[in-house]
């Protein structure tokens, strides 16, 4: 057998090897996180499940198409160059997908938990005064320039009633 015969051979082999091991090593870890994402055992081993098959489907199809050379090869260095790229494209596709699975998961994550969270991220500090809006330049009432006429300053807040007969304070 010539050099590009072995060579498809050593690539077939270390690319397939390659996506069973990572296939599995992230079904069997990522399952933890799905049930976090997810907030459910059961869905999170089903989605665990499609994710795995569409890998092996997108991960072993780039290894197909990407097996074909056109270049002469005659020597065994340069077969081995050759197959180094050739993987080296494979872990870069897997680490890609790896990425953004793992990136719309969390991005699926954060939201879920942010429409759960019954507070607000951040506690309100106070109200602020509601402002007056400008009127357009040229409206009924509104001085030509634009500008707001002066607003009386506010009054003193009321004290709050205390006692057992008083409103409960808002939340």
């Amino acid at each position: 057998m010539d050099f590009k015969v072995w060579m498809y051979l050593c690539y077939l082999l270390i690319s397939i090897g390659l996506t069973i091991w990572v296939a599995r090593t992230l079904s069997r870890n990522g399952l933890v996180f799905l049930a976090d994402v997810f907030a459910d055992g059961q869905l999170a081993r089903a989605v665990n499940s499609l994710l795995v098959v569409g890998f092996y489907l997108l991960n072993l199809g780039y290894v197909t198409v990407a097996m074909k050379y056109d270049g002469g090869l005659s020597s065994t260095s340069q077969t081995m160059e050759e197959l180094s790229k050739k993987i080296g494209l494979v872990l870069l596709v897997l680490g890609a997908l790896h990425f953004f699975n793992v990136f719309a998961l969390g991005r699926y994550r954060r939201g879920r938990l942010r429409q759960n969270s019954a507070r607000p991220p951040v506690a309100p500090s106070g109200l602020l005064p509601a402002m007056p809006r400008p009127m357009p330049v040229g409206a009924y009432g509104a001085p030509p320039d634009g500008t707001l006429p002066q607003q009386p300053a506010p009054g003193p807040v009321p004290p709050r009633p205390t006692g057992p007969d008083a409103p409960p304070p808002a939340p």
